[in-house]
């Protein structure tokens, strides 16, 4: 199956596609726009794309894109965020005067890169990119922190393991089909992604997430992001965990009542907490 991301081979949001996806063939796209692109355009028969990372919080413009395009979440997937730092083969610690990569990557690595005075940190377009660079370029005095995954990929070589300043760092990643091609999750849905809108008045949204409440589901996420050309209004996104397809239908019908639009984005099954080491 042909899986769009964003980044690099041997990026974390390759590894998500090999994790969910079984024997995935990797598209790599520049920018997440890109990857609705290659979905729609019927290049990628489905897209893996990070949504929350719980160090760094939310990928809004991956909220955007998900209301805006004719897709669905069909899964969900969580994966434990390790950091390296990556040179080329035959280079040493000593050796490096330059740490390129994602500025996320750097700043989740800041104790390691303050301690690291022999070098400089810049940031880079991507991860696995950075590594990439590394090797494309010949690079002695530069490395890349990233996945392991990036060093296999690339024929680089893993310096420093777990430079990461939190060993508790993971990112949710999305699943998504063209929303025709949406199919029964294998495993029985508990969860739900939605996004709705409220009139601009006083308690709409103690109102809306209270029909929720009495509908008997469990808010696990809410999210806001702003409306375009509306100042000060917003659209809501919300998960909840629920126990039958009743329910989150009952949990719907009573968001309606209050909501000016409500557009569910897709059921799917739960993601462990902490995924296996």
């Amino acid at each position: 199956m042909r899986v769009a991301i964003q980044g690099e081979r041997g990026s974390n949001s390759h590894m998500a596609a090999l994790q969910m996806v079984s024997h995935a063939d990797v598209l790599p796209c520049v920018l997440s726009t890109d990857v609705f692109a290659a979905l729609l355009e019927k290049r990628a028969d489905c897209a893996v794309l990070p949504i929350e990372n719980s160090l760094h919080g939310s990928v809004a413009e991956h909220y955007d894109l998900l209301l805006t395009h004719p897709v669905r979440v069909d899964a969900e997937g969580m994966l434990r965020i390790r950091h390296n730092l990556i040179a080329a083969p035959g280079v040493s610690i000593e050796d490096v005067r330059t740490v390129l990569s994602h500025p996320v990557a750097l700043s989740q690595c800041r104790r390691f890169l303050a301690g690291f005075t022999q070098a400089r940190a810049l940031p880079f377009y991507d991860t696995a990119g950075s590594v990439k660079h590394v090797m494309a370029e010949s690079l002695r005095d530069t490395a890349g922190i990233a996945p392991v995954l990036a060093a296999e990929e690339y024929g680089a070589n893993v310096l420093v393991p777990g430079i990461e300043d939190h060993a508790q760092n993971y990112t949710r990643f999305y699943l998504v089909r063209r929303a025709e091609d949406s199919a029964p999750a294998a495993i029985s849905p508990d969860k739900l992604s939605v996004a709705f809108a409220l009139e601009h008045r006083p308690g709409t949204l103690v109102s809306a997430l209270q029909r929720l409440a009495e509908a008997g589901v469990n808010l696990t996420k809410i999210e806001s992001r702003p409306v375009p050309g509306q100042p000060w209004e917003y659209i809501f996104f919300v998960e909840f965990r629920y126990d039958s397809a009743a329910a989150a239908d009952n949990a719907l019908d009573s968001l309606r009542r209050v909501s000016a639009m409500v557009h569910e984005l897709g059921r799917y099954a739960a993601a462990p907490a902490e995924p296996p080491e």
